[in-house]
């Protein structure tokens, strides 16, 4: 009876702080809506708010039946993977409401709308949409800004604020990087990112004087590390500044939000912290230059784009399908890898690479015994990057039975479980529903961490 009684509690626990996720989120997504407003747009304005007010209304019925009481940490991430799915579904009704898909098939209407959506929320940064700049600017500021909210992970931003810091302290075991101090990172972290977002933009409407609100949505895309452009031939008229800008930009994004939060507290800039940055930067560098040798290309392009795979953004200037093999071994190593820990990038990160060098440790009888903590992060580690290799395969061999090129077919699943957002030509709209939804899943489970899952269904294994 008692053991009943705790699941329940547990549901109700979980049914109710989802509640508070998704009004939280819906008041959150009521600013591109007034943006939309301002900019006399009907249709994307009554696509948001019907969004935005849909979650609202949900949350108050969940926190209605709900029980507002803590959760176990296998909670947290159920809260945490639903509340994901949740918000995909949901942002499904913008897209649906904007964009002119090519078919009438309720199926495909429902699996373009779920590849979109998840592809921004989870800054996947791939779209069907072949020219974006046939969509209405407020709706393209609307993408943007998604991708800002999912890259920021605010999902966690909001669990946190309605949690102790005794409890936040549980969640690490899922929030990839090990950092002190979770809610008033999270708090700083949104105020630097969004001055970010302002600088960044108003660079580049100062050096290329186009649309503000492209500008704005190119800043939300770069920090996030989505990659969704507004404009299919932006990139052609950018001179170098401009593509400084959204380097560094990228960059920034890619870093640990600690290595930003040392800025107001100096004290909190620690030696691994800064370990970690100096490895991932020494990466960068050692993946430009390769690149730059194995491809035919401009030098700024190759650094252009080998500094989107690095940072999971997705942005892309030049064609990737059928790659030379170091030029394609470059490329997929930078975005398995990704970013380093606890920022917007994807990949298994800089953090979980390093501890897998320990891993010689594990079967060396007379070397260093490890740390528990460290041999978690070793099994962590070797789970995602098996993932990030496995699954792309399967989806690759299917795809290739379909008459598919299976080289492209992986690059594009890796750059999807990545969550990179670069196209080596597989990913359109000449997909079937299925494959669509597949990529679509893909882009969740980057964002999430397949070790969310492992938390879910095999909590033990954790431990």
């Amino acid at each position: 009876s008692l053991v009943k009684q705790q699941k329940q509690s547990t549901l109700w626990g979980v049914i109710w702080n989802l509640g508070i996720v998704l009004q939280f989120t819906g008041v959150l997504m009521f600013i591109p809506g007034i943006v939309a407003t301002l900019l006399n747009d009907p249709i994307v304005a009554t696509g948001i708010y019907l969004m935005s007010v849909l979650l609202i209304v949900s949350g108050f019925f969940m926190n209605s039946y709900g029980e507002k009481q803590p959760i176990t940490l296998r909670g947290t991430a159920i809260l945490v993977f639903t509340s994901f799915m949740i918000l995909v579904l949901f942002g499904m009704i913008p897209q649906l409401f904007v964009i002119q898909f090519d078919s009438s098939d309720p199926i495909e209407l429902f699996a373009d709308g779920f590849f979109e959506s998840s592809a921004g929320f989870t800054t996947g940064g791939y779209s069907l949409v072949p020219n974006p700049e046939d969509l209405p600017r407020s709706f393209t500021f609307y993408r943007g800004y998604a991708q800002f909210v999912g890259g920021l992970s605010f999902i966690y931003l909001i669990v946190t604020a309605f949690y102790s810091e005794k409890r936040v302290s549980t969640m690490k075991g899922f929030i990839s990087g090990n950092i002190p101090h979770l809610k008033e990172l999270f708090a700083i972290i949104t105020i630097i990112f969004s001055i970010y977002a302002i600088i960044i933009a108003l660079l580049l409407f100062y050096l290329g004087g186009g649309e503000i609100l492209d500008d704005f949505a190119l800043a939300f895309s770069a920090l996030s590390t989505g990659g969704t452009s507004p404009d299919s031939k932006i990139f052609q008229g950018f001179t170098t500044p401009e593509y400084v800008v959204m380097i560094a930009g990228m960059i920034l994004g890619a870093l640990p939000f600690g290595f930003h939060y040392a800025f107001v507290r100096t004290k909190f800039l620690s030696i691994n912290l800064t370990k970690e940055v100096v490895v991932y930067l020494s990466l960068l560098a050692i993946f430009c230059i390769v690149f730059i040798l194995s491809m035919d290309v401009n030098w700024l392009d190759s650094i252009f784009n080998i500094v989107s795979a690095s940072t999971t953004t997705g942005f892309q200037t030049i064609n990737f399908e059928n790659l030379n093999p170091i030029a394609f071994t470059v490329i997929i190593m930078a975005m398995i890898i990704g970013g380093c820990g606890f920022s917007t990038a994807g990949g298994i990160k800089i953090f979980r690479f390093m501890q897998l060098a320990k891993l010689r440790h594990i079967f060396n009888i007379k070397s260093v015994k490890i740390l528990e903590s460290d041999r978690k992060d070793i099994i962590i580690g070797i789970i995602i990057l098996a993932t990030e290799i496995i699954i792309p395969l399967l989806v690759a061999t299917y795809m290739a039975s379909m008459g598919y090129d299976f080289q492209n077919a992986f690059f594009d699943a890796v750059s999807a479980i990545t969550t990179t957002g670069h196209g080596a030509g597989t990913v359109s709209t000449a997909l079937d529903p299925f494959i669509t939804i597949v990529f679509g899943f893909l882009m969740i489970l980057g964002r999430i961490e397949i070790i969310l899952l492992v938390y879910i269904f095999v909590p033990k294994l954790m431990k």
